[in-house]
């Protein structure tokens, strides 16, 4: 236990020799974006991921086949939106290979322009679905989700993917220490799985309720804090915005 409260503490305010620096909690933070998306998508544009494709590929396999209360154009949207948006993450990695600080900056930048497109998209009818408002916010969430996930690969912060659990799932039981393994990091595997589920959990509480527009705008908000925390703590070039070794 004091091990996991130790690494959870360096996981929230990393010192100056980490070398991944602020970047931990600013994962998280995505993490917690990625829980509000997902409820957006799935409670209010029609049984759809935007941010987990493994469940679009499954509900595109039940859509085909007939299963109710899905769309196999929903998923298929989705999934495109998703790789076109992963594709220009990986643009962006390309392009911002050697500062790290610089690629989470621009690459938060961007999908803050894209949530508050689907802000002005959901407040223009008052926060009710029509076809219209779905498929673009399922497109502009969509291609943001793809963009954050291979950002987060280019990063390269273990067991924080922002978008997907499940390996992170599987690192902090197959490598505990009742399996035999060494439990690496077991408080930031944790305190992923913690903001997935808390935004997650605000998400649904607010969709609902009617809140379409207030959860699309607490992801707003809290993406342009990131992108505006990335580009302070990374004007000086830390040791952190260097590449991984």
């Amino acid at each position: 236990m004091h091990r996991l409260l130790n690494d959870a503490v360096r996981t929230l305010a990393p010192s100056g020799q980490d070398r991944h620096g602020p970047l931990p909690p600013l994962m998280l933070t995505l993490t917690v974006v990625t829980g509000l998306v997902d409820a957006v998508s799935y409670l209010a544009l029609g049984h759809v991921f935007v941010a987990n494709m493994t469940g679009n590929v499954v509900f595109l396999g039940f859509a085909l086949v007939g299963a109710a209360n899905l769309s196999a154009l929903a998923s298929v949207v989705a999934l495109t939106a998703f790789l076109v948006g992963a594709l220009a993450g990986g643009r962006l990695g390309t392009r911002f290979a050697t500062h790290r600080g610089k690629l989470l900056k621009t690459a938060t930048a961007v999908q803050t322009v894209l949530v508050a497109v689907t802000v002005a998209a959901a407040a223009v009818t008052d926060g009710r679905v029509t076809t219209g408002v779905q498929y673009t916010l399922i497109v502009f969430l969509g291609f943001g989700m793809g963009l954050q996930n291979a950002v987060a690969r280019r990063l390269g912060v273990p067991d924080l993917t922002t978008t997907v659990l499940t390996l992170t799932l599987t690192g902090l039981a197959a490598d505990s220490t009742p399996a035999g393994g060494a439990a690496p990091r077991p408080g930031r595997r944790i305190l992923s799985v913690l903001a997935m589920f808390l935004g997650a959990f605000v998400g649904a509480q607010l969709v609902l309720h009617g809140h379409l527009v207030l959860t699309l705008s607490l992801a707003l908000l809290l993406l342009a804090v990131t992108c505006v925390t990335a580009h302070r703590l990374s004007a000086a070039d830390p040791a952190w915005t260097r590449p991984p070794s």
